[in-house]
């Protein structure tokens, strides 16, 4: 991705933050290696910026994604991260999962996580794949779908 693109997206994105009406400071980067434009934006309204368990992140995701298909004339995977959400987020997933995982582990008892976006799924089964005692898998269709932690046995 040359600099004359990433000029190209700088300014559409200072646009769109502008139209929504926030002030914020971003910076857009290329990485070569996992082919990803990480688009990182710093405000005092990150709050807003996140909404209600990174709805509104995953949403202002979805818009630079076309943005940049619109912008470029090419599809390129997006990564949006507002402050250092992405990392908390990624860390409560990852507590979340070894709690509930010796809890399974423990209780011989199934445990449950409803709620989450396909990317926090990912977080925990990946957080757990190697683990000794429980097994993770996803259950059922579109906002019904759930993790479920198993005891092995």
């Amino acid at each position: 991705m040359n600099k004359d693109k990433i000029s190209k997206l700088d300014k559409e994105t200072a646009s769109l933050l502008s139209e929504l009406g926030v002030k914020a400071n971003f910076t857009i980067t290329y990485d070569e290696a996992e082919k990803i434009l990480n688009f990182q934006i710093d405000s005092e309204e990150a709050a807003a910026l996140i909404g209600f368990h990174g709805e509104t992140l995953q949403s202002l995701q979805l818009i630079l994604s076309f943005l940049v298909h619109k912008t470029l004339d090419e599809w390129a995977k997006v990564l949006v991260n507002v402050g250092d959400y992405r990392q908390k987020r990624e860390e409560q997933l990852r507590k979340l999962a070894l709690n509930l995982a010796m809890k399974a582990k423990f209780s011989q008892e199934a445990q449950t996580i409803s709620n989450l976006s396909a990317a926090e799924r990912r977080i925990i089964h990946l957080c757990l794949t190697d683990h000794p005692d429980v097994s993770t898998q996803s259950e059922g269709e579109g906002k019904e779908r759930q993790l479920v932690i198993k005891p092995k046995i």
